[in-house]
């Protein structure tokens, strides 16, 4: 039976190749005298065009759309896009005001109530949101932007007017829809607003730092959109001291300083996860001093007080815990 079948397709490629030999110095283009609704099928599956935009629509210029908007261009004029606009465009297309942005305006003039005449930038909309993205990063492409694409606020159909507005002068940088780039975030993350309110937290409530000292929101190759390759690198940023290399390194720190700090806010100090002697025991248990159990006696006041449970705690004797150079460092106590 395999014989069989495979005897009749060898005659079916010969004779294939015999047609397309004959037809080599002939008029006659390769594929016609195959059955005519094939041939169309693959004709069509090739050179079928694509869809273009409504080419009738054209320019209205910004003086009509102002005769309806004019609150929105009181709004817009003192913006960056704005100044740029109206007295330095780039190109023809910023010539355009209103309409660099919106696309040609004379379908929604013809007929205002149809929101799909005109692109808007809002979840309201009826422009899909890619196609509001695209009109952003048809200026505003690559630098910090060249992950945008496939990131996780993409991929969560997270369109730039949710974090910016184009229109108005809220913030001092950024044109964010909050008055600052924190307050923007926080509209999502509110778990880690949370955590700057915490007892030990970083200073991004009180403006010494930003979500974008740490974070890229536009995208990074990391998943946490941080902007360095690392949670290391974005640390060793700002405490370049416990970045080393040192001649004793303490594993758990050069791994990752998530093993030991909560990166936003924590009710312990110095961030830690976790209170000390308790962070330290979760690995040293095995033998020796680490291993013993403390208890309510052992803390100042009480019947045995244990210098494990009072002031800096292992790190009383241990002072160097992210690693040492001093060549009787082995235990981190110079």
């Amino acid at each position: 039976m395999i014989n069989r079948i495979r005897t009749v397709l060898l005659v079916a490629l010969a004779t294939f190749l015999l047609s397309a030999a004959a037809n080599a110095g002939s008029d006659t283009p390769f594929g016609a005298d195959l059955p005519r609704p094939v041939f169309t099928q693959m004709a069509q599956a090739t050179d079928a065009p694509k869809t273009q935009p409504d080419d009738s629509r054209v320019f209205v210029g910004q003086q009509t759309c102002m005769g309806c908007h004019q609150q929105e261009a009181d709004n817009w004029a003192h913006t960056i896009h704005a100044k740029v606009f109206n007295l330095h465009p780039r190109d023809a297309r910023e010539e355009k005001n209103c309409e660099a942005c919106h696309g040609p305006g004379s379908a929604h003039v013809d007929d205002p109530s149809d929101r799909t005449k005109i692109i808007s930038f809002s979840h309201n909309s009826k422009t899909p949101i890619s196609e509001q993205n695209d009109q952003c990063l048809s200026c505003h492409k690559g630098g910090q932007r060249i992950f945008w694409h496939d990131s996780v606020h993409e991929q969560n159909k997270l369109a730039c007017s949710d974090c910016h507005n184009p229109m108005s002068n809220f913030a001092a940088h950024g044109l964010t829809v909050k008055q600052s780039v924190s307050e923007t975030c926080f509209q999502c993350h509110k778990e880690q607003h949370a955590d700057f309110a915490k007892r030990s937290h970083m200073p991004l409530l009180e403006g010494k730092i930003t979500c974008t000292d740490c974070h890229n929101p536009h995208g990074s190759t990391t998943a946490p959109l941080l902007k360095a390759d690392s949670v290391n690198e974005v640390c060793y940023g700002c405490h370049a001291e416990k970045r080393g290399p040192f001649l004793f390194e303490h594993a758990p720190v050069h791994e990752s300083c998530l093993n030991c700090h909560s990166p936003h806010g924590s009710n312990f100090e110095n961030l830690l996860t976790t209170p000390r002697p308790v962070l330290c025991q979760q690995c040293h248990s095995q033998d020796n001093h680490p291993s013993q159990l403390l208890t309510r006696s052992n803390l100042p006041h009480g019947s045995m007080p244990d210098p494990r449970l009072i002031a800096t705690s292992c790190q009383t004797c241990h002072v160097n815990i992210h690693g040492s150079n001093d060549p009787s460092g082995s235990r981190f106590e110079r």
